[in-house]
């Protein structure tokens, strides 16, 4: 039997990814000295965290960015900032990703303005603005405008850099965030590339896109792509996307040269997936999903970032931080991983996989155009339902240990973990004079412009939006100008209006299983209802700006197959609309979900709103990503239970609410769930 010869190594090692860590926070100056430290220590590109004002078009003054502000990302309220934020960093030079969407031509603008006060070439500025709407809509919920507007600016972002930064990505069509909203390998594929296609649609029919202009747009779109645990299939699922987006831009848009035709994409692994229970495994499972987008050759990220261990519990430290560069670096440069050609090319089992999704894929896409397209598949609600579904499908089989999770539902057992002793407790505390700070910067900035230039300005954009015009250059005109972030925004929603997208979770089938806990529960849910003269009611609110709903959605498909009423109205509520809805709809408990770290500063106004309309002794209880000391002061402030990612159990979550309701109308809350 003749032996298999291993293959030879390549002849020169090829050149590794983009290497990133995603980070910003408290302020410019403070993000400024983080980025330069990072790329001292080998960071090759710089990837920027704009905080939730920044994102949503408010100024750090707004009242609902009260506790927001510098606490997810670094907040730019005007050119001045983003001057700040690149101090001593050549932008010319460098490669620079924006994780940015409703504001994405505000911040461009910004970026582009603050090149030129450096005197670069701007037709040199290379990196990527994520630009992603869509994607909003159905899982990170920064979106301000209506789709149709919203989409507009998106293209009038694509068709500006092309023309003027011809080394820009304009658009990073994000599936990422969709995976971590529930999204299966299949889904994400479709989602991804379904919102391209709506994107590119809406350029061909563009007045004066001429075919070559058409074909250079199709080339620079870039793709932000998440990978999981489940290495394997993520290596297949890169390689589908690849040869589904290949197809695409030939027989679609009739894109013939090959580097044009290149799959580029970015990559940050799972965060859903990252626990906070012995929260030292999440080491290894960062590892091996990089690995699924770096294995295989034909189908690599062009740039990886990857989350440091402790997401699940903070903000990540420095050290944090360089440990999650460290991973990287060794993976480039001490593996032979980029010696080889592509050690999946001809397995059979890789090949029926990426056939397997590639079907799949495609009969999802069908769906989707059936809806009428991305566009009004968002409108309806179709695949924010079936995002959500997923999500519900996958929670469930974690209940049931069908799908393990180490430290979650198996090997629970642990020694307390020395990374996360000491003061600070594993993570980085947003100082809470950072709003403040930027308040008065802001107020600097306001204190030191013309006036007259801000008003002209700002007039210029108003009519730009109002007619149609490219809003790029209305938008480097106000950066100019020292145009606010919330005069920018503010500016468009006199213009576009604002939008509220569907939640999703009313067409989520229920009640398909639950066993005898959840029996006992939904028995306990009846019982208390019949002893109080009605059925429960759960209101569920997402105060201030995170747009993190997947636990907020996840909670409310629980409760209501647990046999609540549950009054949902979606993300973004001020905590006078929660204490005004509360009191409408006769609620007996509310639930918060803040996961931007602004839970102390939130919680407070909600208890003075509920206060101020009779309700104060309403229970309420509060999940998010909440360090124990806060989750102790929360406590004794009244909050009757805090959830935090290590709280996996839904049912026992079930049974807390009711307990929670039977103690505060005098029921004995002893009796439990059979």
């Amino acid at each position: 039997m003749s032996e298999t010869k291993p293959a030879a190594p390549a002849a020169t090692r090829d050149k590794p990814w983009l290497i990133r860590t995603y980070s910003g926070h408290s302020s410019a100056a403070a993000s400024n000295a983080l980025y330069r430290g990072n790329l001292a220590k080998g960071q090759t590109g710089l990837s920027v965290a704009f905080d939730l004002p920044t994102q949503t078009g408010y100024d750090a003054d707004h009242p609902l960015a009260r506790g927001e502000v510098g606490k997810v990302g670094v907040p730019i309220s005007s050119i001045d900032d983003m001057a700040t934020l690149f101090d001593q960093i050549p932008l010319e030079q460098m490669n620079t990703s924006m994780t940015i969407n409703a504001t994405a031509p505000w911040l461009l603008a910004l970026y582009i303005a603050a090149a030129e006060r450096q005197g670069a070439d701007t037709a040199k500025l290379q990196g990527t603005v994520q630009n992603d709407i869509i994607k909003e809509y159905l899982s990170r919920g920064t979106y301000i405008f209506p789709p149709a507007p919203s989409i507009r600016l998106t293209g009038d972002v694509i068709t500006y850099s092309v023309d003027e930064i011809p080394k820009w990505n304009p658009m990073n069509v994000c599936s990422y965030h969709l995976q971590e909203a529930g999204a299966t390998p299949t889904q994400e594929i479709a989602y991804a590339l379904s919102t391209a296609i709506t994107i590119l649609d809406e350029l061909k029919g563009r007045p004066g896109m001429d075919e070559a202009e058409m074909a250079r747009s199709v080339g620079r779109i870039s793709f932000f792509v998440n990978a999981g645990i489940r290495f394997i299939e993520e290596c297949c699922k890169m390689r589908a996307m690849a040869a589904m987006w290949d197809r695409i831009a030939r027989e679609r848009y009739g894109v013939t040269d090959e580097k044009l035709l290149r799959f580029r994409y970015g990559v940050q692994v799972n965060s859903l997936g990252l626990t906070e229970a012995q929260a030292e495994n999440n080491v290894q499972r960062i590892v091996l999903e990089m690995l699924g987008v770096v294995l295989s050759k034909n189908a690599r990220a062009r740039a990886v970032q990857l989350p440091a261990w402790n997401e699940a519990l903070g903000l990540p430290r420095p050290w944090d931080q360089q440990w999650s560069l460290r991973v990287q670096q060794v993976m480039a440069f001490e593996t032979d991983l980029l010696e080889y050609g592509d050690i999946l090319d001809g397995s059979p089992v890789i090949e029926a996989k990426v056939n397997d999704l590639i079907a799949g894929a495609e009969a999802e896409m069908a769906a989707v155009a059936n809806e009428g397209g991305m566009t009004r598949a968002v409108e309806s609600g179709y695949v924010k339902r079936r995002l959500v579904e997923s999500h519900t499908n996958r929670m469930r089989a974690i209940e049931s240990g069908d799908l393990t999770i180490v430290g979650i539902n198996k090997y629970t057992e642990t020694h307390p973990s020395p990374l996360m002793t000491g003061s600070d407790g594993g993570i980085l505390k947003v100082d809470a004079s950072a709003e403040g700070e930027q308040i008065a910067r802001l107020e600097k900035t306001r204190s030191q412009r013309d006036p007259a230039a801000v008003a002209e300005a700002l007039d210029r954009l108003r009519a730009a939006a109002a007619s149609g015009e490219n809003i790029l250059p209305a938008s480097i005109a106000c950066a100019h100008a020292r145009v606010t972030t919330g005069e920018w925004g503010g500016t468009l929603r006199e213009v576009f209006g604002e939008y509220r997208a569907p939640t999703g979770i009313d067409g989520v089938i229920v009640g398909r299983a639950g066993g005898a806990r959840l029996e006992g529960v939904r028995r306990r849910v009846k019982e208390t209802g019949d002893a109080l003269g009605r059925p429960l009611r759960l209101l569920i609110g997402k105060p201030g700006l995170d747009g993190h709903s997947n636990g907020a959605e996840q909670i409310a498909v629980k409760a209501r197959d647990a046999g609540f009423e549950v009054v949902y109205d979606g993300i973004r509520l001020s905590p006078k609309q929660i204490a005004t809805a509360a009191l409408e709809e006769g609620v007996h408990l509310i639930g918060l979900s803040v996961l931007s770290g602004s839970h102390l500063e939130l919680m407070e106004e909600v208890r003075r709103e509920l206060a101020a309309v009779g309700l104060a002794g309403l229970p309420v209880i509060l999940g998010g990503i909440i360090p124990e000391d806060d989750a102790f002061h929360l406590r004794e402030g009244g909050v009757a239970r805090v959830y935090t990612p290590k709280d996996a159990d839904l049912n026992a979550i079930m049974d807390d609410l009711v307990d929670v309701i039977r103690a505060h109308h005098g029921l004995d809350p002893s009796e439990q769930a059979a």
